[in-house]
């Protein structure tokens, strides 16, 4: 199995930050890894149950939401910000297979094992 890594750092915008805290919403520490014919993401959803997680796809991107159990409060600079969800989007650099796509959740962990979609075909030499 091979298994190649890209890191992505990706910074929000100070505008998406002040949207994240208006609307309550945390991002989750997640974790991508590529394998020869599908993607592996991990993501860490603590205070989470299983029902209130949805999984959406739009092209080659992946969105996960999750509702917290209870709300978090957080304390920065004398400000108290209260979240409620945790949101992420994921663009992956292929196509993707979305009716193979499997998904675990378990001890705060969601894993979404995505095949990659063939573009092509084997032909077989006679």
């Amino acid at each position: 199995m091979k298994e190649d890594f890209e890191i992505r750092t990706v910074f929000p915008s100070i505008s998406s930050l002040i949207d994240d805290i208006e609307h309550r919403i945390l991002s989750p520490l997640s974790h991508f890894k590529e394998f020869d014919n599908y993607w592996l993401l991990e993501f860490d959803l603590p205070m989470v149950n299983k029902k209130d997680i949805k999984v959406t796809f739009d092209g080659s991107t992946i969105n996960v939401e999750a509702k917290l159990k209870e709300k978090y409060s957080e304390e920065k600079l004398g400000k108290i910000s209260k979240f409620e969800y945790f949101k992420k989007s994921v663009s992956l650099p292929g196509k993707i297979d979305t009716k193979k796509t499997i998904a675990k959740f378990s001890k705060g962990r969601l894993e979404i094992k995505i095949p990659k979609k063939s573009m092509g075909r084997t032909v077989k030499i006679k």
